[in-house]
């Protein structure tokens, strides 16, 4: 199949999926997922916005240096001072991009930018000319190209693919567009810019009307051949435009779209579970392609089709996108070695002996309550190992709930507090209300709750709980992470762990200037 035919998958997970509240990630969080997009064999990986924060610099500083195979972008605006930063930290990469952008709709040039359509095109041109000086590879956006004028899109853009852009994309940043009309107005850009044949056309979908995939489809089908997409879907507001929804959706209607990309489909649910548990965005069971029951038959017909011929009630396999029949079989009596087998074939990296030995301990301590263990069992606990980046001013000792009908409920608990012992009681709503309020009044942190959620890893009563809380205070905001058997006990689990990130000023960029 002719490289035409390849449609360039542009992660922007680690940019745009962090803008959505709450979703943002520490240095070596984004290098995690970076590691992980890189596995996925995604072509660019969009690492922030250099310029945000000293944070997000490092970050896509970080990720430049480490990424070997995809190459690592990083956006800025058309302002010199955001073109030089992004330059700076993509130094050192194997393959970088900056990624520079201008408002191109008639509302946003007139109430954002507060400038006229000459003066916007003036400034994208020295833009894109400022980056090419600075790297070989650059991607110019229109912002909220979705409500711009046709006849000023192909001003502009065949500007600044004379001026030295190579990848030309057209977002629907409000989410406005329909299908139909999105992939027309991607057929007449391609038709109507004479330079057109030189650049590569991308497509950036939001989700506000719940079409950011099929918007993202319909422009591949006219001719465009790159799609920007985040993990999960993960983006402001409602979102983006879901990786793996794409990917799946070219991969199995190659008959109608008739192109390809590059994409290691069985490492797509390994991603999407290690930015679920960073992000602390739980994926819906019924999510396509990573969701719980994706692949699920709970009718008695499907059930029978589906054991006489797959294909009778599924389009793709489990398996294509990585999920796992068989049950883990690892148990109290495995070693050391078979652990880390499993991690492998999983796909899990751990950073050296003393991460290992720790998720070693954290699945022997397991199997000890747990009969049988699964993949996702084994998920769940290396990303709470990997999680422990913030110094544990909290720990909890023990925990004792009394919940009875018709009595209030009661929590007691110990907590180490800077290595002393501090005992605590309080009553609350329920269970859980009474834990955190106990918490709360050794802790004083005068934090907000902002999200509080549980998601069973596996199926069965003896499944790990798996609990995420959001505390807010003074605009920042923390996710905490907590899994046990126990849900009252992951519960206070999640909460600590927030606590202690937010004491412990983990720094995480948000980035808020951009929405492309």
């Amino acid at each position: 199949m002719s490289s035409k035919d390849r449609v360039i998958i542009f992660d922007t997970t680690l940019r745009d999926g962090e803008q959505s509240p709450g979703a943002s990630m520490t240095r070596d969080e984004k290098l995690r997922i970076a590691k992980a997009l890189e596995r996925l064999k995604v072509d660019v990986i969009e690492a922030g916005f250099a310029i945000a924060s000293p944070g997000d610099f490092e970050a896509v500083k970080a990720i430049a240096e480490s990424i070997k195979d995809s190459t690592v972008c990083s956006l800025a605006r058309a302002v010199d001072a955001d073109i030089e930063r992004a330059a700076e930290a993509l130094r050192n990469a194997n393959s970088g991009r900056i990624h520079t952008f201008i408002a191109t709709s008639p509302i946003h040039m007139q109430y954002k930018l507060r400038m006229q359509p000459d003066q916007v095109v003036e400034q994208a041109v020295r833009a894109v000319k400022k980056a090419r000086s600075l790297c070989a590879d650059v991607e110019f956006s229109c912002e909220d190209a979705g409500r711009s004028e046709i006849d000023f899109l192909c001003r502009i853009i065949e500007a600044a693919i004379d001026a030295g852009a190579r990848t030309i994309n057209i977002p629907d940043t409000v989410g406005y567009a329909i299908p139909h009309q999105y992939g027309e107005m991607i057929g007449q850009l391609l038709a109507r810019i004479p330079n057109a044949d030189r650049a590569v056309f991308s497509v950036h979908c939001h989700n506000d009307l719940g079409l950011a995939v099929a918007n993202s489809l319909a422009a591949v089908a006219a001719g465009a051949r790159q799609v920007e997409c985040t993990i999960n879907g993960l983006g402001e507001r409602a979102g983006n435009a879901a990786l793996e929804e794409i990917v799946m959706a070219i991969k199995t209607r190659h008959d109608l779209l008739g192109v390809y990309t590059n994409i290691d489909t069985p490492h797509i649910l390994a991603a999407s579970r290690l930015v679920s548990g960073i992000t602390g965005f739980p994926v819906q069971p019924n999510k396509a392609i990573v969701g719980a029951n994706a692949f699920a038959h709970e009718s008695g017909i499907h059930q029978d089709g589906v054991l006489k011929h797959r294909e009778t009630y599924e389009i793709m396999s489990a398996q294509s996108v990585g999920w796992h029949t068989n049950r883990m079989v690892l148990g109290k009596h495995s070693g050391r070695n078979a652990f880390r087998t499993r991690l492998e074939e999983l796909g899990i990296q751990l950073a050296d002996d003393a991460e290992l030995n720790a998720a070693f301990a954290r699945f022997k301590a397991l199997a000890d309550k747990k009969h049988e263990i699964f993949d996702e069992d084994l998920q769940a606990l290396v990303s709470e190992t990997q999680d422990e980046e913030a110094p544990e001013h909290y720990r909890l000792h023990s925990l004792e709930v009394v919940s009875k009908s018709g009595a209030v409920p009661r929590a007691r608990l110990m907590l180490t507090v800077a290595g002393h012992e501090q005992e605590a009681t309080a009553e609350g709503a329920g269970p859980v209300d009474a834990i955190f309020k106990a918490i709360e009044s050794v802790a004083a942190s005068q934090a907000s709750l902002q999200l509080y959620s549980v998601n069973a890893i596996t199926e069965g009563t003896d499944s790990q709980g798996e609990v995420t809380v959001r505390l807010e205070k003074s605009g920042r905001i923390v996710n905490g992470n907590g899994a046990d058997i126990d849900i009252l006990v992951a519960s206070a689990k999640a909460y600590i762990n927030a606590l202690n990130l937010m004491r412990a000023g983990v720094p995480r960029a948000h980035p808020q200037a951009a929405d492309v």
